[in-house]
């Protein structure tokens, strides 16, 4: 198909379509003239513009609005209608789903437990939570977040055994995903979705060069480098927990599968196992740091001493890893997140920034991971409406 040439009133309409719908995205409702002033369009050109958008079923009247004495007008709205998206977030317990129309509103959501059982119940599990949402209409696009990466070159998905994602490990995953939703797939390593998340709407907003480091049962990472995710040849990129990592076993010693490296020296059942021995005992790690950093802020006399020691020998392991990326991505900001980071509040944010300024020779600013709710879930749908909204409004403007 031979493209518009620059210029041509059809590439122009398109461009002033977009710009137009960005606007009413960002700021609607609005009236004409504020859709022209805000776009730079003459009033003709705003009216025949809407004029379109209105027969197209973009753009819906959202009523009148009284302006000077004796005077109202039309006020315009994004048409909800126009489409839908949707996120899953699928772990080995549960899989959660969002709908939402095109305006970013969600309409729509469910919670199923995970099957651990082969595929075929995996794809009818996966139809049950989307359709369990209840969307007002057929999404187009579906972006599901997963422990893992799909490897481009095999279509599998790596980094991740049966055990922590039962049912994945099967071949052309993506197309068998979509042939069972009935819909565009993508899917999405979790942790990269949480950082999209937190570039739109959480600590990184606006910082084109960060880290986020996931810290939880599993370690995770994910790198935005200039604005972009960096996923690496497999997909493997920020796989943390299988860094190298001094005092920790490594896959020579241990095997492949088992956990070996920055895992086994900072991951959940690590840390657990590290304030225990500090006199801090709870079957849930994340309550064990959380009564950790109460007692370190709080309390007094030996135990809380322990506490505090606990905490520095955690945020000391922590920043071991830290130092390693800082030294090979030199980002301008690290955003810790996931339950460990949660439960040790600024507290322990505090006490990793100051380990990994005494390691690394660049000096990152550390922040908790701000975005509410689950960022998994936040980062999908951003991903899933972005695409949507580019396949019914035109790609953006220049």
């Amino acid at each position: 198909m031979k493209l518009p040439a620059t210029g041509t009133p059809r590439l122009m309409r398109a461009i002033n379509d977009r710009a137009a719908l960005d606007v009413l995205l960002e700021r609607g409702p609005l009236t004409r003239p504020e859709i022209g002033e805000l776009t730079g369009l003459s009033k003709p050109t705003a009216f025949q513009l809407l004029a379109r958008l209105q027969d197209a079923g973009l753009v819906v009247s959202d009523g009148v609005r009284a302006g000077q004495p004796g005077r109202t007008a039309e006020t315009y709205r994004i048409n909800p209608a126009a489409a839908y998206a949707a996120a899953m977030d699928v772990t080995p317990d549960r899989i959660a789903v969002q709908v939402a129309d095109i305006t970013g509103a969600v309409v729509g959501e469910a919670t199923l437990p995970t099957p651990r059982r082969p595929a075929d119940t995996l794809l009818d599990r996966l139809r049950a939570a989307l359709d369990g949402a209840r969307p007002p209409g057929p999404p187009r696009r579906v972006v599901i977040g997963v422990q893992g990466t799909i490897n481009p070159g095999t279509g599998r998905l790596d980094y991740a055994t049966d055990e922590d994602m039962p049912g994945w490990q099967i071949p052309d995953v993506v197309p068998t995903l979509a042939g069972a939703l009935g819909t565009t797939v993508a899917v999405e390593n979790d942790v990269n979705l949480a950082a999209t998340a937190e570039a739109a709407h959480g600590a990184a907003a606006g910082c084109s060069d960060f880290v986020l480091l996931w810290a939880d049962e599993g370690l995770g990472a994910a790198l935005m480098i200039g604005g972009r995710l960096h996923r690496g040849a497999t997909g493997g990129a920020g796989e943390i927990g299988y860094l190298p990592a001094p005092g920790a076993p490594t896959a020579r010693d241990v095997g492949r599968s088992a956990n070996h490296g920055y895992q086994e020296l900072a991951g959940g059942e690590a840390v657990g196992n590290l304030l225990r021995s500090y006199g801090v005992d709870d079957p849930d790690f994340r309550v064990a740091v959380a009564t950790a950093t109460r007692l370190a802020r709080e309390g007094s006399g030996d135990r809380a001493d322990d506490a505090r020691a606990g905490l520095r020998q955690l945020a000391a392991r922590l920043a071991i890893g830290l130092a390693a990326i800082t030294s090979v991505v030199d980002p301008g900001l690290i955003v810790l997140a996931g339950g460990i980071a949660t439960a040790g509040g600024e507290y322990l944010r505090d006490l990793v920034e100051r380990e990994l300024h005494v390691l690394a020779i660049p000096r990152p600013r550390l922040r908790l991971s701000s975005v509410e709710g689950n960022p998994v879930l936040a980062g999908a749908l951003d991903l899933a409406l972005s695409a949507v909204r580019d396949e019914v409004f035109g790609s953006p403007s220049p």
